[in-house]
């Protein structure tokens, strides 16, 4: 089968690499490093948006850094946060899980995500030509109660650490998880039917559409 239509992926996430390449696109990888830290009193969907906006940006400014004829290359970045809104919280502030800094943190962060309901937002970003487009799905996701003695074992497999929430319902982490409501490749990484309808608006095709 000849290769999809290639995009610029700015994104070092293997699960998103592993997502656009069954979906038959062709991906080349362009990680861009910004400033991730989020505002004062901002919203979770925003930042989301706001930091698959900026990642979109960088990548592309560097790409024609080095190939500044090649300016037709669409650019897809992502960034994805886990939030809830936490007893006494207002209705629209909400707390972030982010990544986890050490295995006592993912421990924590696990405590308090156990037997309840928290939020998945992925903000994608789009650019091609002149065209920018900046979207975003949410999925929630309940956790199963969690046992110590559970939260301790997933913990060890050392798979926390390098994702948001500190779980990946993709690998060992789906134990964790009761009940998914929305589109369950959001929280892989990258909302998969969404990105597929915004690439068609753009005119690019793949094998997922």
């Amino acid at each position: 089968m000849p290769p999809g239509p290639t995009i610029l992926l700015a994104s070092a996430s293997p699960r998103r690499h592993d997502l656009l390449t069954a979906a038959g696109l062709d991906v080349i990888v362009r990680p861009a490093h910004i400033d991730e830290q989020r505002q004062p009193g901002e919203h979770p969907v925003h930042l989301a948006r706001r930091l698959a906006d900026w990642k979109a940006q960088a990548a592309r400014a560097l790409h024609l850094a080095d190939h500044p004829d090649d300016d037709a290359l669409p650019v897809l970045a992502a960034d994805t946060v886990v939030h809830a809104r936490e007893p006494g919280q207002g209705p629209f502030a909400a707390t972030v899980f982010e990544k986890p800094r050490d295995p006592a943190e993912a421990a924590e962060i696990l405590r308090r995500l156990s037997d309840r309901w928290h939020a998945v937002t992925t903000g994608f970003c789009l650019l091609h030509g002149d065209v920018r487009l900046v979207e975003h799905v949410t999925t929630r996701v309940r956790f199963r109660s969690l046992s110590p003695a559970l939260i301790e074992l997933y913990v060890a497999t050392g798979e926390p650490m390098d994702k948001a929430g500190a779980y990946g319902i993709q690998g060992q982490g789906a134990v964790l998880v009761a009940r998914v409501e929305g589109s369950y490749t959001n929280v892989v990484g990258l909302p998969l039917e969404a990105v597929a309808a915004s690439l068609r608006r753009l005119g690019i095709a793949s094998t997922a559409q």
